[in-house]
């Protein structure tokens, strides 16, 4: 459920939506990293496809329209991301060096294809001023069950202020989420807590969460951390920012001023 992939041919596999490790996540997901000139086609059959935008300079080729986007860094500019259902090819030709987030998943319903810019992202934080701030973060929302009902899938970013928790309290819910956390430089590193076990977050690697165990995160200080959320509805359950916090620490919800 904790993994540091490697990049093979400038693809880092995350998860597998048909292999027996990643299975329960329902989803594929995939970073690539693209060289100046060169062109990656996405089209996976059955499949709803979210293309996120990382850095660099690209243009997204879809259903006879092309988008140029550009993003200096994930900790320095807000996202882009093209939503596409299944049966629609997208293609994209890095005009840069660039490295892009490719999450899909099954979704037989049609819809039109949609370019997430800045402005259609919503930002806000999160636990601001509660706990003395130990626990604040910002949020990026981008495909939600809001704006876009008709998808399975969510998908937003989180930028984890140096030495704070996040996914605060630890909290479960019945749908599968998957993370995807960077550090702006190498050396970064943070914790994950799933259950009851803790692992060494890193730049590039991938945290998964079957659906009822809880989560939660910290970075160390001096190192900001970046996440890629991602989570799966299920069928007849989707996911609206629902969650139960664990039992022994809701009494943290009622003491938001506890020094």
């Amino acid at each position: 459920m904790f993994a540091y992939p490697k990049f093979k041919g400038g693809k880092q596999l995350l998860t597998d939506a048909y292999s027996e490790k990643w299975g329960f996540t329902m989803m594929n997901i995939s970073v690539y990293r693209l060289k100046a000139g060169e062109e990656l086609s996405l089209l996976e059959p059955g499949m709803e496809t979210a293309v996120l935008l990382l850095e660099g300079k690209i243009v997204y080729f879809y259903d006879e329209s092309e988008t140029e986007a550009e993003r200096e860094s994930v900790f320095k500019a807000l996202p882009v991301c093209l939503h596409a259902a299944a049966g629609h090819e997208i293609v994209v030709r890095a005009l840069t060096d660039a490295e892009i987030l490719v999450q899909s998943t099954e979704n037989e319903r049609d819809f039109p294809s949609r370019m997430f810019f800045p402005a259609d992202v919503t930002k806000f934080v999160s636990c601001d001023g509660k706990w003395e701030n130990t626990a604040v973060r910002d949020v990026v929302d981008i495909i939600n069950i809001k704006n876009s009902p008709y998808s399975n899938m969510v998908l937003g970013e989180v930028y984890a202020r140096q030495g704070r928790w996040w996914s605060y309290i630890p909290h479960y819910h019945p749908q599968p989420e998957v993370y995807y956390y960077k550090f702006a430089r190498p050396e970064g590193f943070g914790a994950c807590f799933i259950g009851d076990k803790a692992y060494t977050v890193k730049d590039g690697s991938v945290g998964a969460f079957p659906g009822g165990l809880t989560h939660a995160q910290v970075t160390a200080p001096g190192y900001p951390m970046y996440c890629a959320w991602m989570i799966r509805h299920l069928p007849g359950d989707p996911w609206d920012n629902t969650r139960t916090d664990k039992a022994e620490y809701t009494w943290l919800n009622d003491n938001p001023d506890l020094k």
